[in-house]
């Protein structure tokens, strides 16, 4: 009887030899301002991301913009170098300390979430330092306005980074002085356009500086504050149409910046639909999903009956032996029922969901990242603005509800380069779905199944 050939093991996911986020150039070659090239140093960074190479020289050109590249790779800081590189204390004049005496601001970057307006202050803290981390402000919903409006008073930022609602809130009652703001940046612009925020961004739009002319520029009344023409960045992991006509109605003949190269959007919106749609799906948002995608990522599935899938996912963890892990369901209630099975099977784990406070959440995450949590069971919503570089494992423990939301939950694994595996648990009747997700994503996911400690191909395919 010839012996049974071995089935091949499934490992998370490294990072392929061929694959490199980061450009062979440094950051000194790319025109940044020496003392913030001397800074990056002393934070050990060296060399710029694919996006981060592309993107810099183009902002610092003075070109307004629309940047896109996927999940992780490193957009934030591709904008708000040459922001830092411009303005504030990096700036090669040092900056300009009478707009600081005024309380001009220099700088508006929107967010649609508090998590991920959170985290843009958090990276410009870690450039700006202790002694100039005051220079940037948050505004945000569900903080104490009160508060926020005296430290905007006292601190004199000049970078305000807010959600669009809490902004425009401050802008109306006369407390942010926004018309000579050099800088307009939508991060996660996708979301931006959304219905709920067009009010706000209708008064964002009007009030932070003045959209750049085509030829001469327009004159006010001596009644009003002046006006300088402000350089719009638009940010995404997905690129529609929608937003690349946005991209030309709020800034002047703006650039489509990707990690190869920069080029028309005016162009690029007609080779969106004429290069992808071969590939995915003919929805928009889907195409877009998938781009979005870190590219160094393994997909698979495992069959289980629903009974038995939170056992079938402790052994899936102590089989992979990951470092870090999110596990998504759908409903907040089930999170709790799962994160207690978990433990008792001795792993280190813990819930968040949309309900959790605000200082639990902070709590949660500071411990998810410092490595002290292992598995963080998460809802759709309580996933908002998670930011961990080492997850590299992101569990399905149920199905998402379309292929674009398999593509959010993905991204949070595989960030700048590093490798990751997205496993998908469900049922033998489920498995249709796994199989759209894969012909409408155009990605390749393999079965496999779970025995003796370890997570191997089925050989139905080989």
């Amino acid at each position: 009887k010839p012996e049974k050939m071995k089935k091949p093991s499934i490992k998370v996911t490294r990072p392929s030899p061929g694959f490199s986020p980061f450009s062979a150039q440094g950051f000194a070659s790319l025109k940044l301002s020496p003392k913030l090239v001397q800074k990056l140093d002393e934070m050990n960074l060296t060399s710029p991301t694919q996006v981060q190479a592309s993107a810099i020289p183009v902002l610092l050109d003075g070109h307004d913009a629309a940047m896109q590249s996927y999940t992780g790779s490193g957009k934030t800081l591709a904008y708000l170098l040459p922001i830092l590189s411009t303005i504030g204390p990096f700036a090669d004049a040092g900056g300009d300390e009478s707009a600081r005496k005024t309380g001009a601001i220099d700088a508006v970057i929107v967010a649609p979430s508090r998590e991920l307006a959170m985290q843009i202050v958090r990276e410009a803290e870690k450039l700006l330092g202790d002694e100039h981390r005051r220079l940037v402000q948050q505004l945000i919903g569900g903080a104490n306005l009160k508060r926020q409006a005296e430290a905007l008073k006292k601190n004199k930022p000049m970078i305000i980074v807010g959600t669009p609602g809490r902004i425009s809130e401050f802008s109306r009652a006369g407390k942010l002085h926004t018309h000579g703001c050099r800088f307009l940046v939508f991060d996660e612009a996708d979301q931006v356009l959304s219905m709920k925020y067009r009010d706000d961004m209708k008064r964002i739009l009007e009030h932070v500086g003045t959209r750049r002319a085509s030829s001469s520029s327009s004159s006010s009344s001596n009644s009003q504050p002046q006006r300088l023409e402000r350089q719009t960045i638009l940010v995404s992991a997905t690129m529609p149409p929608a937003l690349l006509k946005a991209a030309e109605d709020w800034g002047h003949k703006p650039l489509l910046v990707k990690a190869a190269a920069a080029t028309s959007t005016s162009q690029s919106s007609s080779e969106v639909d004429s290069q992808q749609q071969k590939r995915w799906s003919s929805d928009p948002d889907v195409r877009g999903a998938r781009e979005s995608l870190p590219p160094n990522l393994r997909h698979c599935y495992v069959i289980s009956p629903a009974r038995h899938r939170v056992s079938t996912l402790r052994r899936c963890i102590n089989a992979l032996d990951p470092q870090s892990v999110l596990v998504f369901m759908n409903f907040s209630r089930r999170l709790k029922d799962t994160m207690f099975k978990l433990q008792a099977g001795g792993i280190d784990v813990s819930c968040l969901h949309g309900d959790k406070g605000k200082l639990g959440r902070s709590n949660t995450l500071t411990a998810f990242k410092a490595g002290k949590i292992r598995v963080l069971v998460v809802s759709e919503v309580g996933a908002r603005g998670i930011d961990v570089p080492e997850c590299d494992l992101v569990v399905n423990l149920e199905l998402p509800t379309d292929a674009t939301h398999y593509a959010h939950r993905a991204g949070r694994t595989g960030r700048l380069g590093r490798g990751g595996t997205v496993l998908t648990i469900c049922e033998e009747r489920e498995k249709f779905v796994v199989d759209k997700f894969e012909k409408q994503l155009g990605l390749q996911i393999d079965k496999c199944e779970v025995a003796c400690g370890d997570v191997s191909l089925e050989e139905e395919d080989q």
